[in-house]
């Protein structure tokens, strides 16, 4: 049986699975070039020129099961195209397709999974929207069983509330429902990502800008942005846009344009503040269910998955937990999440669970590839000669971290080598680089926690040694690490290791700023071409591009 499911939101994605694997996936961004892109045509037409065979179910997946004219047109370009009805799979849905990736690709027998999300799906009343998930916990054992939700209210319905949670409660008898406020975890989040002048999705840069902040001693009770876990309305408000972005309240004036070395502190000062409260109201969300049900198999998914800040938190402070991280926790796995979640319905059987991160699909192109032969050794020479070596390795990684197949790479120990990348890469000053690391060096260097490996770069380490890698080691000594035992990054590791005593590099996507992945031989000889990135390495052709 065959299942093709797509979502039709930012980052947007299309899936087909195949007697229970992936057979294809494709995120909208990476054909189209344009970021978060939210209509998935190129990787629907792409799926259909494959000819992979009967479809016996399309699901259209949307925040909303209320946008009637979306749903319409994508109804009739299913059925013109593929000669087939296509099934909505929208009706509040969309933490259970999250759920439902984390869970199958964990591997746990038995498990919970959080979901802590931005913007879920929505809650309608009599046809108005009225809220909107916020945080979820699904028990998992084959199946997707919600036993907490948290909806947010949606601002101009707050003397609603009681009316909401009572029709959210009849809508999930068996699963405790609350209705805390009119902004979730995520969104209180956000209230310093829209100070910072950028679009709420781009919570990372908020993460990365944390670490300038003041210490966690500087904030008080008078700060707090929760009490007894629930966020407190009349910090924030809502400003007059449609993505109800979130904002400080009475700080709407002071939102910037740019992040500067003379004007950070406040804006640090706020991203510090919202890292650290939320983390702690997430990591107590855990305590309580992991305690309550004596289940200690516990998935993070959804948007705040990606926030590795916090990922380490839980393994400092929470015991005797075994993690799952899932690497494509934003919106980009629903596609997978939903074709996962119908394969388990139509055949009472689970879906196969994923091997790695590289299974998006990649055409091998007949682009005539320009450089020389080149070896593993003579990359490593470019290394140590501390030049920038683009790598561009067979397909694409399925989440947004690069982790060796659309990487840069340079020598961690450059004291100026986050200045060097930034300005290949066009970034804001104070976001960090990530590092890879052979997996056997990892407690050499890096505080232990309660994992053998980090193969999706998905968890932050304090660095015991931060002078040795000053290129990857941020302002509060930690870094975002992926540790690589096999591949071609591995051997390239493996090599620089032997030649200089260093298991560690700079790792960093092969990208600019504001851009998706590079995906085909021509994004990457583009991005080669205007910038002053030094090299790019074809693996599989074996040949090196360089200036």
């Amino acid at each position: 049986m065959r299942i093709l499911a797509f979502n039709a939101a930012h980052d947007s994605s299309v899936c087909s699975i195949q007697d229970g694997k992936i057979e294809f996936f494709c995120k909208e961004e990476r054909l189209t070039r344009i970021k978060r892109d939210k209509n998935p045509f190129k990787s629907l037409e792409l799926y259909g020129s494959l000819n992979f065979g009967k479809i016996d179910h399309i699901l259209y997946h949307a925040p909303s099961n209320d946008e009637a004219s979306t749903e319409f047109f994508y109804r009739n370009y299913i059925r013109k195209k593929f000669d087939i009805e296509m099934e909505n799979y929208s009706v509040l849905s969309h933490h259970r397709c999250h759920a439902a990736l984390a869970y199958y690709n964990s591997r746990f027998k038995k498990a919970l999974v959080f979901v802590i999300d931005r913007n879920g799906s929505m809650f309608f009343i009599k046809g108005k929207c009225m809220a909107r998930e916020s945080e979820s916990v699904f028990i998992c054992e084959e199946d997707i069983k919600p036993i907490y939700k948290n909806f947010w209210n949606v601002p101009d319905q707050e003397n609603n509330r009681q009316n909401i949670l009572d029709v959210t409660t009849a809508y999930y008898p068996d699963c405790k429902v609350t209705v805390k406020s009119n902004v979730g975890i995520v969104k209180v989040y956000e209230a310093a990502t829209t100070l910072i002048g950028q679009h709420p999705l781009e919570n990372g840069k908020t993460m990365g800008l944390s670490a300038y902040g003041i210490s966690a001693n500087y904030f008080t009770d008078k700060h707090k942005l929760f009490l007894d876990g629930s966020p407190i309305t009349n910090k924030f408000i809502h400003l007059n846009n449609n993505d109800r972005t979130t904002c400080f309240y009475k700080e709407e004036s002071k939102i910037t344009k740019k992040i500067t070395k003379d004007n950070y502190s406040h804006y640090a000062n706020k991203a510090k503040l919202v890292q650290l409260e939320t983390q702690v109201e997430v990591g107590n969300l855990i305590a309580e269910y992991v305690n309550s049900t004596g289940i200690h198999n516990v998935c993070i998914v959804g948007g705040y998955g990606l926030n590795v800040v916090a990922n380490q938190y839980y393994l400092e402070t929470i015991p005797n937990v075994n993690f799952y991280f899932e690497p494509v926790a934003d919106d980009t796995g629903i596609s997978i999440g939903a074709a996962m979640l119908k394969w388990r319905e139509v055949t009472k059987t689970n879906p196969v669970s994923v091997k790695d991160n590289f299974y998006h699909y990649y055409k091998k192109e007949k682009t005539k590839i320009p450089g020389k032969i080149t070896t593993t050794l003579e990359v490593c020479k470019l290394l140590e000669k501390k030049k920038s070596v683009a790598i561009f390795d067979g397909n694409p990684e399925a989440g947004p971290r690069a982790l060796g197949h659309r990487s840069i790479l340079f020598d961690a120990r450059v004291k100026k080598g986050k200045d060097i990348i930034n300005k290949i890469k066009q970034r804001e000053w104070y976001r960090p680089f990530a590092g890879v690391i052979l997996k056997e060096f990892l407690y050499k260097h890096f505080a232990k926690l309660p994992v053998q490996k980090s193969p999706y770069m998905t968890i932050n380490f304090q660095c015991n040694t931060p002078s040795l890698f000053p290129a990857i080691v941020h302002k509060d000594a930690t870094s975002r690490l992926q540790t690589v035992d096999k591949g071609e990054l591995f051997n390239i590791l493996s090599l620089f290791n032997k030649r200089n005593n260093c298991p560690v590099l700079l790792n960093t996507s092969f990208n600019l700023a504001g851009q998706p992945l590079v995906h085909t031989v021509d994004d990457a000889i583009n991005v080669f071409k205007n910038t002053k990135l030094d090299a790019v390495y074809f693996v599989q052709q074996g040949k090196l591009l360089k200036k």
